[in-house]
């Protein structure tokens, strides 16, 4: 059974206390008292990191406590999506639609996240992560611990945690072959 969101956020300020001396609350405190705007999580990060040498995953956990306290609330999966495939890239979203549907067919274990930049596909871990790279191009980052041998598969740093990434330009390019790499990404992830 997943942990409910009360286990969630004793266990992070349990966490948080262990890696920076400080629990969650404490530190949402000092952020109350340090005059930055809580919701501007880039300059709570900034600060936390300048001033007290924080950790970076502990930031963006204290700045995103700090920013829902303000009242913040995170854009869901669906409306990040929404907001990488507007505008100038919006002729992509097909392509999108498409991985979306291929991947998320693979399991009910399968969860979309939401990034400003790019989408993760989770199964236990990121195993793929898809991005509207410029206004002709979807990029595709698999993680992979064993990367099947495909003429497609470039190595890669990005988007996300990949390892290898592949690109397309249209729906059609969803084909068998990108169908069973992203498959065999999921496999190796779960």
């Amino acid at each position: 059974m997943a942990p409910t969101p009360d286990e969630m956020m004793t266990a992070v300020s349990e966490s948080l206390a262990a890696r920076t001396g400080r629990s969650l609350d404490e530190w949402l405190a000092l952020v109350r008292a340090s005059g930055i705007d809580p919701l501007d999580q880039a300059a709570v990060r900034r600060w936390l990191r300048a001033e007290h040498g924080v950790p970076q995953n502990s930031q963006w956990a204290i700045a995103d406590a700090a920013a829902r306290e303000a009242g913040w609330t995170r854009p869901s999966a669906a409306e990040y999506v929404d907001n990488q495939y507007a505008g100038a890239k919006a002729a992509l979203r097909p392509v999108y639609d498409a991985l979306a549907a291929a991947i998320t067919g693979f399991g009910d274990d399968v969860s979309i996240e939401g990034r400003d930049s790019y989408t993760p596909f989770v199964r236990g871990r990121q195993f793929a992560a898809v991005a509207a790279a410029t206004r002709d191009r979807v990029d595709v980052g698999l993680r992979f611990t064993d990367p099947p041998d495909s003429p497609r598969l470039q190595p890669s740093a990005g988007p996300g945690q990949a390892t290898h990434k592949l690109s397309l330009r249209s729906p059609a390019e969803v084909d068998d072959e990108v169908l069973n790499l992203l498959h065999a990404a999921y496999e190796q992830n779960g």
